[in-house]
C-alpha cells in the first residue's frame, strides 16, 4: 500500500492521532488511516517518545499520559455556555421557546444556561438552579441513555420526589415512558416540575460519547398546545446533536 498522494507529514500524524482514540491494534489504525503499517508504526513511535500514546505491551497503542494532560487543560479552559451559545439561540429562535443547557452532576442536573424567549414573561429557571431527573424533560433524556437497572438503582437513591400533580413518580410508569424517549430520541415534561410549564429535552453528549446533559425548548403549557410536538421534538433533538457535535461528539 503507498501512502496518500498529497497527503503531508503533518496530516499522516494528526490522522492516527485520532484514530488512535477508537483505535489500538496497529493494524486497525493503519485502516482507519488508509496509511501503511510502517507509517503508522513509525508515527506511533514518535507519539510514544513525546507521551501521546502508549504502547499496550502486546502490540496495540492507546492514549499516553500528555494526551490526558492536554485534555485536561482544554477543558479547564472551555466555557462551555459560550461555546455552544449560537446553537441554543438558533433553537429559541425556531421554536420560540425558552431554551436550557444543563449538565449532569451526580443525581441531577444543574442549569447551565439559559436563552430567555423574549415573552412579556420569564420562567423562574435560572442558571445555577438544579433540577430532578425524573421529572424534567432534560433528566428523562438522560435517563432514556441508561438501561432500565441503572434507573431503578438511581430511583431507590433519590425516591423520585413529588414536584407537581403530575410528576412521574412510579418507577414502573418511569420506565414505560424513557422506552417511548428511547425510541424517538426526545423526551416530555407536561407540567411534572413546575406548575403551567411544559418543555422537551435531548441529551448531549460529549468528544467520547458520554451523556454530560441535554437542552430543552420550555413555555407555558397553553402556548405549547400551539406547536405540534413532533414539530418541537425534532427541532430540539437536532439542536442536542448540533451542541454535542461543537463539544466534538461525532456524527452517528
Amino acid at each position: 500500500m503507498a501512502d496518500r498522494i498529497g497527503a503531508s507529514a503533518s496530516d499522516k500524524t494528526f490522522d492516527v492521532l485520532e484514530a488512535l482514540v477508537e483505535h489500538s491494534r496497529l493494524a486497525d489504525i493503519a485502516a482507519a488511516t488508509n496509511l501503511p503499517k510502517a507509517t503508522v508504526h513509525r508515527i506511533l513511535q514518535v507519539m510514544v517518545e513525546r507521551g501521546l500514546a502508549r504502547p499496550g505491551g502486546t502490540g496495540d497503542y492507546f492514549t499516553g499520559p500528555r494526551m490526558l494532560a492536554l485534555a485536561g487543560r482544554v477543558m479547564q479552559r472551555l466555557d462551555l455556555p459560550a461555546q455552544v451559545r449560537p446553537q441554543l439561540e438558533e433553537l429559541q429562535r425556531r421554536t420560540g421557546r425558552t431554551v436550557h443547557l444543563a449538565l449532569l452532576s451526580g443525581d441531577e442536573a444543574v442549569y447551565v444556561a439559559k436563552v430567555e424567549a423574549g415573552k412579556p414573561y420569564q420562567l423562574a429557571s435560572r442558571v445555577g438552579m438544579s433540577l430532578d431527573l425524573h421529572s424534567t424533560s432534560i433528566g428523562k433524556a438522560v435517563l432514556a441513555t441508561l438501561d432500565d437497572a441503572r434507573v431503578v438503582a438511581l430511583a431507590e437513591r433519590t425516591g423520585l420526589r413529588r414536584h407537581t400533580p403530575g410528576t412521574v413518580v412510579e418507577v414502573r410508569r418511569l420506565l414505560a415512558e424513557l422506552a417511548t424517549v428511547r425510541s424517538r430520541g426526545w423526551a416530555e415534561d407536561h407540567e411534572e416540575n413546575e406548575p403551567g410549564v411544559s418543555a422537551t429535552g435531548a441529551a448531549v453528549y460529549d468528544h467520547a460519547g458520554h451523556v454530560i446533559g441535554g437542552v430543552s425548548a420550555a413555555t407555558l403549557s397553553y402556548e405549547a398546545a400551539d406547536q405540534p410536538a413532533d414539530e418541537v421534538g425534532r427541532q430540539v433533538l437536532e439542536a442536542a446533536a448540533q451542541v454535542s457535535r461543537a463539544l466534538g461528539a461525532r456524527s452517528t
